[in-house]
């Protein structure tokens, strides 16, 4: 199973108040070439993630208060990579966590990123450098994400990941159709505001094998914290390109993230899970599916009090009876900007519900505006 390793970054996040994040529920457009998935237009998707870093940057609103900030996976072309890190480096405010998902690369490159970033990524590059001496992979396909952290004092860190579950490898007959396994998950323990936090892509969630799963490693991990520190895991965030982001297997798997049914879970029984997909605007190789994809959300433990809600661009339900309160957005293109609930257990004097919905935007030719209540049911 995957490695988890711990890394200290600095933090100073409000104590005593909640966090905010942003989703940028944007369409993935992807063509198959020489056995990778790649953006079919890099240039019309970097616009498109320029005009959210812009938004981001420039702070309307109350974005000035953005901690973290959410991209699907396979979203960002890698021929803007350096650009993105330009702009967090230079025009994102400190104490800003933000995540994307990447186009395919061969594990060549996927090496020497590892290698050009290893101060931060030497854990990872160990793994590589193990599975590499075992065999002739350098050309297998690489899905892979990258968790930019703005530090306190201004320091961009930049950690690499690769998806541990692929999306059609285990599928595939033909074995160089595979994707590599990635071997290790980031915990980031974010200090001083002691604020726990992970990021893996989409089907991570889910990955199992008959004798362990990659939750159950996360929520043994977590207990262990708060055993020994009376610390926990804070959030937990999935990017996707999900097709299927309702499907019975991820309401099964937070049912037992939540519920308990098999352990004790105190190190994740307050965690807020995010999970950020792509738009029902996306395609791969031509085929679009309208309403498969978008259907962001948050949950939270059943504990919380969160009333059913039914809105334009969102819901709140218990996703199919389980303990989980969730906050369900739309499949459209959309900005969804939230906060993060604080840790803690109920006050039964207050009616106070733990999640709030700060703005939707939706895209436009101009640019990204708020939703209106005259815009078409999307939910």
């Amino acid at each position: 199973m995957v490695k988890i390793v711990e890394k200290h970054v600095q933090l100073d996040f409000p104590l005593g108040h909640h966090l905010h994040c942003l989703i940028a529920q944007i369409p993935n457009r992807l063509q198959r070439r020489d056995h990778l998935f790649l953006l079919a237009n890099p240039e019309e998707q970097w616009h498109m993630v320029r005009s959210v870093l812009d938004l981001v940057s420039d702070g309307a609103g109350n974005l000035k208060r953005l901690h973290f900030l959410m991209f699907p996976e396979t979203s960002v072309p890698v021929s803007h990579f350096d650009d993105l890190l330009d702009v967090i480096a230079e025009r994102f405010r400190p104490n800003t966590v933000t995540m994307f998902g990447m186009e395919q690369i061969r594990l060549e490159q996927y090496r020497a990123l590892l290698n050009r970033f290893q101060d931060d990524n030497a854990e990872a590059l160990e793994c590589v450098e193990r599975d590499i001496d075992s065999g002739d992979i350098l050309g297998m396909p690489v899905n892979w994400c990258c968790i930019a952290i703005k530090e306190t004092s201004g320091r961009l860190r930049v950690f690499l990941e690769a998806k541990t579950h692929p999306f059609r490898g285990e599928e595939f007959l033909d074995k160089d159709h595979d994707l590599y396994r990635g071997r290790h998950f980031y915990l980031f323990r974010g200090e001083p505001a002691c604020f726990n936090f992970m990021t893996i892509i989409c089907l991570d969630y889910l990955y199992r094998d008959l004798y362990s799963s990659n939750i159950k490693q996360i929520i043994d991990h977590s207990n262990r914290l708060f055993f020994t520190m009376r610390q926990s895991l804070d959030a937990l965030f999935v990017i996707q390109c999900n097709p299927k982001p309702e499907h019975s297997a991820y309401r099964d798997v937070l049912t037992g993230f939540y519920g308990e049914h098999l352990e004790d879970t105190p190190g994740v029984r307050e965690t807020v899970t995010v999970f950020g997909n792509c738009s029902d605007e996306s395609e791969i190789e031509g085929v679009r599916c309208q309403g498969c994809y978008g259907v962001s959300f948050v949950a939270i433990s059943a504990r919380h009090k969160m009333s059913p809600v039914q809105e334009r661009e969102f819901t709140s339900d218990d996703f199919g009876g389980a303990p989980v309160c969730r906050l369900r957005f739309g499949t459209g293109t959309r900005l969804f900007y939230f906060n993060l609930p604080l840790y803690h257990e109920l006050d039964p004097r207050s009616s106070r519900v733990p999640l709030k919905v700060h703005t939707v935007q939706r895209w436009t030719d101009d640019g990204w505006i708020k939703a209106s209540g005259g815009e078409e049911q999307v939910l």
